[in-house]
């Protein structure tokens, strides 16, 4: 009976510390597609990246306004006609990250310094959360909040 109660024990630890593990990579993950969504899609100016990091019914909240795919692509194809093109480069600031399931939500800061000619120009700075959902390909944002913050 001691070996049955020692192997169900040894059981509860392994899956607990499988289920911690597991967190710990979606976080990293999680944290990853913020970063990654912001250097492939509007620091590059690519639309064709969307689809890759953002839910079919994908909605930004950006300062009052509501953007869905076709918005944002329509912005970046016409902000790629104006020149010069700036360079940003993001910094992201996690907050909090939560998951519950296949949903997750994360609260950040974001940072995007916006260069022209290799000069430093300007520094804009959010305070955003977003959703996330888990699907067959990974995560994929399906919502995000954004609220420009003056400067810190």
């Amino acid at each position: 009976m001691e070996k049955l109660n020692t192997i169900i024990l040894m059981i509860c630890f392994t899956t607990l510390s499988f289920g911690q593990s597991a967190t710990k990579t979606d976080k990293l993950q999680l944290k990853q597609l913020i970063t990654e969504s912001f250097d492939e899609i509007w620091s590059k100016l690519d639309s064709k990246n969307i689809d890759k990091y953002y839910t079919k019914d994908f909605l930004l909240l950006e300062n009052g306004e509501i953007w869905n795919n076709d918005s944002i692509a329509n912005y970046l194809d016409k902000a790629l006609l104006e020149k010069p093109i700036p360079n940003r480069v993001n910094s992201i600031e996690v907050i909090e990250i939560k998951i519950l399931n296949k949903m997750a939500w994360i609260a950040y800061k974001n940072q995007a310094v916006f260069s022209f000619d290799d000069k430093r120009t300007k520094k804009v700075y959010w305070l955003e959360s977003a959703t996330a959902i888990l699907t067959k390909n990974g995560w994929k944002l399906e919502m995000l909040h954004s609220t420009r913050i003056k400067d810190e």
